[in-house]
């Protein structure tokens, strides 16, 4: 675990891995939320803008290492994923910028992973298929945005991350645990 984390071995912790976002996608991504996403709901802050690659739920912090290494050597392995966007989409709490993804990269890197942490016996696949998207806006009712959508052109994620998610009342708080590099 990276000097960032603070937690005992034998505490549970809310984890996910993600794709993370270099700092103009996030400034471009902040900027468009700001214009195009003006309702009564949360809009997802700067620093919790990812996509999520695998969510873990409720683990055992001593797993932390595992999941960082599992996350690495996937990592290690992807070719450069290159996301684009392609809709806006709002499900029953979230609305998300669902993305293209070029080549199915990051879909090729989220299955290793997946693979890996299902070895391990950390992880159970979802029935659902992986979905690139951003998570941007949070509500109680759906607000029915027809948003344009932002003009970031195709990008690629700046890492990958294990994220520790806290729940608080005022929403999640997310912990970067461990960064890690795309392509090795």
């Amino acid at each position: 675990m990276s000097s960032s984390g603070t937690v005992e071995s034998r505490e549970r912790l809310r984890l996910f891995c993600a794709l993370t976002l270099g700092d103009d996608v996030v400034d471009a991504l902040v900027e468009w939320q700001r214009r195009a996403l003006a309702c009564d709901a949360r809009t997802v802050a700067r620093d919790h803008l990812h996509v999520t690659l695998a969510f873990l739920g409720s683990s055992p912090a001593a797993e932390v290492p595992a999941i960082a290494e599992a996350l690495r050597a996937a990592a290690g392995r992807a070719a450069e994923p290159m996301l684009t966007p392609r809709r806006y989409r709002e499900t029953r709490s979230v609305g998300m910028l669902v993305l293209d993804d070029e080549d199915d990269r990051a879909g090729r890197l989220a299955v290793d992973l997946f693979d890996r942490l299902e070895q391990l016996g950390l992880y159970r696949r979802e029935a659902r298929p992986w979905l690139p998207h951003v998570t941007v806006l949070r509500f109680r009712r759906p607000p029915r945005l027809r948003p344009e959508l932002p003009e970031l052109g195709p990008f690629s994620p700046s890492g990958a991350a294990v994220y520790h998610s806290l729940l608080r009342p005022t929403g999640a708080q997310y912990e970067v645990l461990e960064r890690v590099a795309l392509g090795g």
